[in-house]
């Protein structure tokens, strides 16, 4: 189960008992306790939305201090998020790819879906609206970390990551963690987008102009074997708290919270 949890400053939902249970580190973020400027103010995570880079370096030393995990800032890994469908498996060869906005490194290219096996390479995607999913394996041990936008989740990119998982792992249990996104109640969309969901998801009632992305997730989430009952869903609509989280519907211009994991080394 998700909590909120503040460290000097860094509001984090994540899961304990997962943590002590399996030295899995699992959560999204909020926006505040960083050190960037308006309209970034002031955790953004992302590189790419033209805040100062050492703004985003410290924000997210931050994030890694909160969670106890800065000794891994060097195999923080990210992905260049183009709202396609491309999973990626990180290595220790990909690991730290994006990790420093300075160092030229560069994210992993053209990605919206990371996964790995490696204890000690956390794992970060950024978001503004977009259904951010983290997935997890306890035994063996893995985790995915999900960009989900309208384009994604109508392509079904959380279920074939959840199927990439389990086809590596030989048919493990996974768990998934739903984070903060823009809701039905703010997502007016063109009614032929709706229809779009509709003839894919059952879920999505035809007679709208209302995207309910959560849902379309869910019953993809369901097909791919991750039942219901292991779904967390944190049930915050990122437009409606923009003084929690980043909205490019709501804001325009602004920044990007992430979701974000990691598996423990073990002694």
């Amino acid at each position: 189960m998700l909590a909120r949890i503040e460290t000097d400053g860094v509001i984090c939902h994540t899961d304990a008992a997962l943590r002590a249970a399996s030295g899995i580190v699992v959560g999204f973020t909020e926006r505040t306790g960083g050190v960037s400027a308006s309209p970034y103010a002031t955790l953004n995570l992302a590189a790419h939305v033209d805040d100062d880079p050492i703004a985003v370096r410290e924000n997210r030393r931050r994030v890694l201090s909160a969670i106890g995990a800065e000794a891994f800032a060097g195999s923080l890994t990210t992905a260049e998020q183009v709202h396609g469908t491309t999973i990626a498996r990180v290595t220790l060869d990909d690991a730290g790819r994006g990790a420093d906005p300075l160092d030229g490194s560069g994210p992993i290219p053209g990605t919206d879906a990371l996964w790995t096996t490696e204890p000690g390479v956390p794992l970060m995607l950024f978001f503004a609206d977009c259904v951010p999913v983290v997935l997890v394996s306890e035994s063996p041990r893995a985790i995915a970390v999900v960009h989900a936008g309208w384009r994604g989740a109508l392509a079904g990119i959380v279920g074939d990551t959840v199927r990439a998982l389990d086809a590596a792992l030989d048919g493990a249990t996974i768990t998934a963690y739903i984070g903060p996104h823009i809701g039905e109640c703010c997502y007016e969309v063109d009614p032929l987008l709706v229809s779009q969901f509709a003839n894919m998801f059952v879920t999505i009632p035809r007679a709208s102009d209302r995207l309910d992305l959560a849902a379309a997730v869910a019953e993809d989430l369901d097909r791919a074997g991750v039942s219901r009952e292991r779904q967390w869903h944190l049930g915050i609509c990122t437009a409606h708290n923009t003084d929690r989280f980043y909205s490019y519907r709501a804001e325009g211009r602004t920044g990007r919270h992430c979701a974000f994991a990691l598996l423990e080394p073990r002694s």
